[in-house]
């Protein structure tokens, strides 16, 4: 099976199920803290249940740490857990890690950050950090504005059902770009409507 033959099946499923859009790419966050937090707690959690209250809570509670060093100020003070009601430490730390990281490098907003993900070496030192992988750094792009294709399970069980054989993280997302690419479509557009799609629970 090549990938021709995967982006073809895609494309016809996309097209069957979805429509022809015009499919809107996810908004993100403006607050950095919300940016870094949701990049970290969206791994095997239920996003409209579980993460998504707590973001906003976090917002509410922290309006001010909206650039990455204010972020940084308040998590240094310990309270981050409770705001985020978790105690998983592998998580808090991986929050921690992620704005450490960027701050060395002066990225403080959105748009920054944005800019910063575009460089390899970049995405290399995210996914050195210990729990974060390949989804969560392009995950961390979608939340910036970014169109980029995170895969996870409800875009892999969408390309199951459209036959796709392709199974690696790389290529199933080569396969979403490509077929986004061909139908004229932006690609976080056609990521969200996907992830939208399947999140509702199609029949």
């Amino acid at each position: 099976m090549t990938i021709e033959e995967d982006v073809a099946k895609l494309t016809a499923h996309v097209q069957t199920t979805l429509g022809n859009g015009p499919f809107l790419a996810a908004g993100g966050w403006h607050h950095m803290g919300a940016v870094i937090c949701d990049a970290v707690l969206q791994q095997a959690r239920h996003y409209r249940r579980w993460v998504r209250p707590r973001i906003e809570q976090l917002q509410e509670s922290w309006p001010e740490a909206d650039t990455v060093s204010r972020f940084r100020a308040r998590v240094s003070g310990g309270e981050l857990s409770a705001v985020l009601r978790t105690t998983h430490q592998r998580k808090l730390a991986a929050i921690a890690a992620i704005a450490d990281l960027v701050a060395a490098d002066g990225v403080e907003t959105r748009d920054e950050l944005r800019v910063w993900l575009k460089e390899d070496p970049h995405r290399s030192a995210l996914l050195a950090v210990h729990s974060v992988g390949p989804k969560t750094v392009d995950y961390l792009g979608t939340l910036v504005g970014g169109s980029h294709v995170a895969v996870d399970v409800h875009l892999r069980a969408f390309a199951r059902q459209a036959g796709v054989e392709t199974t690696t993280y790389q290529g199933l997302r080569r396969v979403y770009e490509r077929t986004a690419d061909l139908l004229g479509h932006d690609r976080g557009g056609l990521e969200h409507a996907v992830w939208n799609y399947m999140s509702n629970g199609p029949k």
